[in-house]
């Protein structure tokens, strides 16, 4: 199987912050939601990032692979058409289902790890893969819940997923915190089952505590310490091809950002030498 392209720094480029993004010092690649775009009609901004040469990759969030339904091949089609659009190396979109007997659930949620629940997301990773023009890759979710009687975890079930698949994974670290916060998980036991050589890039995300106890993924506040650590975690056993900061409401000011993804990449520096 041929390698990924190193990304290095990135950020998920959002309409609201079209011009911040494309003056923020050292963004050597974006990532934008697919469902949002346009193959015919790109934004400006986004064809402005490609004139310079900057990666433009397409995450999704509907496709719902780990959903009992077959895969809905418009939304495959979709996102195919939107790559080819762009020349992305790779698309992404979750371990996670979305809808099911015609019900959308609005929000990503969390596939069973167990066998049954395995044969399916394979078959339908399977499935979209034959559809699609460039490699995908699949994230780790923040999950509101925790399916009982797995088989397998987090990390074993995905690098089974790999194995079965050859596709590549998008870890989020953030996702890996919010897991270990709310369900008690254990974030380095994952770190320690995936299987690194199919790392395509790496996720961080900012949370807040809420009042109940629970800590949200919102990103819309800054990225917290314990996040930067699990980055760390990673970095002592990979060298990450990538590692972009996503940010989707209550966007602070250019230099705020900017200083975010300095810390990040403060991280991460010893490994990009």
């Amino acid at each position: 199987m041929s390698a990924l392209p190193r990304l290095g720094l990135g950020i998920g480029w959002r309409p609201e912050i079209d011009l911040t993004v494309e003056s923020l010092p050292g963004v050597d690649f974006v990532e934008v939601v697919a469902e949002g775009v346009r193959p015919g009609n790109l934004p400006e901004s986004l064809r402005v990032l490609r004139g310079r040469g900057v990666p433009v990759l397409p995450h999704a969030v509907s496709l719902s692979l780990g959903g009992a339904d077959p895969v809905d091949r418009s939304r495959v089609a979709h996102l195919a058409a939107v790559a080819e659009a762009l020349g992305a190396p790779l698309v992404s979109d979750h371990v996670a289902f979305v809808r099911g007997g015609g019900w959308e659930a609005g929000h990503l949620l969390p596939v069973p790890r167990t066998r049954d629940a395995l044969e399916v997301l394979v078959a339908n990773v399977l499935d979209a893969q034959a559809e699609l023009p460039v490699p995908l890759a699949l994230e780790n979710v923040a999950a509101l819940l925790d399916w009982p009687d797995a088989d397998l975890g987090e990390g074993e079930f995905l690098a089974e997923l790999v194995e079965r698949t050859g596709c590549w994974l998008l870890v989020d670290v953030a996702n890996l915190h919010v897991n270990a916060r709310n369900l008690g998980s254990d974030p380095l036991a994952f770190l320690d089952a995936v299987p690194w050589e199919r790392l395509a890039y790496v996720h961080v995300a900012g949370g807040a505590e809420r009042e109940d106890g629970l800590y949200h993924d919102t990103h819309a506040h800054p990225v917290t310490q314990p996040v930067l650590d699990l980055l760390a975690e990673l970095r002592r056993r990979v060298d990450p091809p990538g590692v972009l900061l996503e940010r989707d409401d209550r966007y602070p000011s250019d230099e705020e950002l900017a200083a975010e993804l300095a810390a990040i990449r403060d991280v991460v520096r010893p490994q990009w030498t």
